[in-house]
């Protein structure tokens, strides 16, 4: 059983040692968004810290970022620093953490020991469950095991992670399930061109032939989108844009200061908005952390929860990008300044699917049940 004051020593060791890293990180993801490559540098310094382990649970000698009420706090911080590095960044960790969660909650023992092994060791793991319009990835029987056929669209991380978990239909219904893969090898060529998170290297990948034993399946038909957790990890993205968030407000208040122009009536109160704006999604995020890692409620109010976080986030970091492209003028909009790029990165990855559709069914839920409160 691991020691908790060693675990939660290793935890604030991490979490003050990518602090550190912060401009090191910053400045590769400037250079990374022009050439739309990913950010090998920077990854390489993360997983020499321990970044890669941090979210392999504490039983299987990992550091249990986002187990219990101190991980649930520790990976939101987290995620939040990397979203303040470089939104790209955070959401190639935010896959392999939501990949090893899956595993480890609906996998077999065998491969959740090799997924920890592999985490610990340094491996980057993706999450691609995207089907292209045709071609998408079936699962057949092959003697004792599998094989796959087809291919995976909008796969964050392609060519760079050496483990994915993937979704694949089958006679039975959607399936998980577990790969390994060469570095640089089943990327295929791709006409789409994201106007931002460009470092995250968003491509497609060729899968057909890939071997599947029956012990890299992952849980029973249907369990990818079992609530509450398909719904309740929506928090961690969350605790991204809220990172992307930060970084905007330090850029906002550092270009006004260094302008000479804080004292100002109408830029004070435009960075005035900007801090409500970001203390609320700090406060949302905060809440939907601890709710979506200790399930201490029941599936539909974590839900409903979660997704207004999810909306309240959204909404505050749409506010904070109108604030700082007002608040700093033409000079946001200069490629290469890092309000441009993180207005950007921004725009592209809040766009997640069906937002009126989760406005509204989290409003029903709370027409009949009292309106939530803080906890933790």
């Amino acid at each position: 059983m691991p020691n908790d004051s060693n675990v939660m020593t290793e935890r604030g060791a991490l979490l003050a040692g990518i602090r550190r890293m912060l401009p090191a990180l910053q400045s590769e993801a400037a250079a990374q968004d022009g050439l739309a490559e990913f950010p090998a540098q920077s990854f390489d310094q993360l997983r020499r810290a321990g970044l890669l382990r941090a979210s392999v649970p504490e039983a299987y000698g990992g550091m249990g970022f986002g187990e219990g009420e101190d991980g649930a706090k520790a990976l939101m911080e987290l995620l939040q620093i990397l979203g303040q590095a470089s939104l790209a960044l955070a959401r190639l960790y935010e896959a392999h953490v939501n990949a090893l969660q899956l595993v480890c909650r609906y996998g077999g023992a065998r491969l959740i020991e090799a997924c920890a092994r592999d985490a610990i060791a340094g491996e980057l793991f993706a999450l691609w469950v995207t089907d292209p319009s045709q071609g998408g990835l079936v699962l057949h029987k092959n003697g004792d095991g599998f094989v796959l056929a087809g291919a995976k669209a909008f796969c964050s991380g392609a060519g760079k992670a050496t483990r994915a978990l993937v979704t694949a239909s089958s006679p039975a219904g959607i399936r998980m399930l577990m790969i390994k893969l060469a570095p640089g090898t089943r990327v295929m060529p791709s006409h789409i061109k994201l106007a931002g998170m460009r470092a995250a290297v968003t491509g497609a990948m060729d899968l057909t032939g890939i071997a599947v034993a029956a012990d890299e399946l992952i849980g029973g038909a249907g369990d990818y989108l079992r609530e509450p957790v398909f719904s309740a990890g929506a928090w961690r993205g969350s605790a991204a844009a809220l990172g992307a968030l930060t970084a905007l407000v330090e850029i906002h208040r550092g270009e006004l200061l260094a302008r000479g122009r804080a004292d100002d009536a109408h830029q004070a109160a435009r960075f005035g908005r900007l801090v409500i704006a970001h203390e609320t999604a700090r406060l949302w995020t905060g809440q939907a952390a601890l709710r979506g890692c200790l399930e201490d409620d029941s599936p539909a109010a974590i839900i409903a929860y979660v997704n207004f976080a999810r909306l309240a986030v959204e909404s505050a970091c749409l506010e904070g990008m109108q604030l700082t492209q007002r608040g700093l003028g033409l000079g946001a909009f200069i490629a290469g300044h890092p309000a441009e790029r993180i207005c950007r990165d921004l725009a592209v990855y809040l766009r997640q699917p069906a937002p009126d559709e989760t406005l509204t069914k989290a409003a029903g839920f709370y027409f009949h049940a009292p309106l939530p409160r803080g906890q933790g």
